[in-house]
């Protein structure tokens, strides 16, 4: 086994693995949009990607473009994703310009949330995952109670362990 690490260098134990129809198009997109920066490929002679990695802040996404024929289909051949991902970037409004530059489409415009979040929701240009940018900010008085209501204990711990006080 030698000195191989269970979980890789810098990733984390969590890291979504993208199935896509034109793997290289969302490659492009994702580093318009979010300042990704393309860690592997491997085409095949084809050109179809079957495995790539990106890292956009410091996170690892793996993406491959879909091959049916082993059960690897794309949002676009699904009808949809089920899946999103949540960036929590430094400027949410800079980020989501940027994402709709990058052919992005709106799908909740950025507004600031009751529970202290100001965040949008947008769909990559191959209907992959819906993108959502968030940038964190104090709840303000009452908002882990307003939270606690509307999604239950669970939101109101996990405000309070990130410091997010009443």
């Amino acid at each position: 086994m030698g000195n191989a690490k269970p979980i890789p260098e810098g990733y984390h134990t969590a890291t979504p693995y993208l199935i896509i129809k034109d793997a290289a198009q969302a490659i492009e997109f994702y580093k318009k949009a979010f300042g990704a920066t393309e860690v592997m490929r491997f085409a095949q002679p084809d050109g179809k990607i079957g495995h790539a990695e990106i890292q956009i802040g410091d996170s690892h996404i793996m993406l491959a473009d879909e091959f049916p024929e082993m059960g690897a289909r794309s949002p676009q051949s699904l009808g949809g994703s089920p899946v999103s991902i949540l960036l929590y970037v430094e400027d949410v409004d800079a980020q989501a310009k940027l994402a709709v530059a990058a052919g992005a489409k709106v799908v909740r415009p950025v507004k600031d949330q009751f529970y202290g979040d100001r965040s949008g929701s947008f769909e990559d240009p191959l209907r992959t995952p819906m993108a959502h940018c968030n940038t964190r900010r104090g709840c303000g008085a009452g908002r882990n109670a307003q939270a606690r209501r509307c999604c239950g204990p669970r939101l109101g711990r996990a405000h309070e362990s990130l410091g997010i006080s009443e």
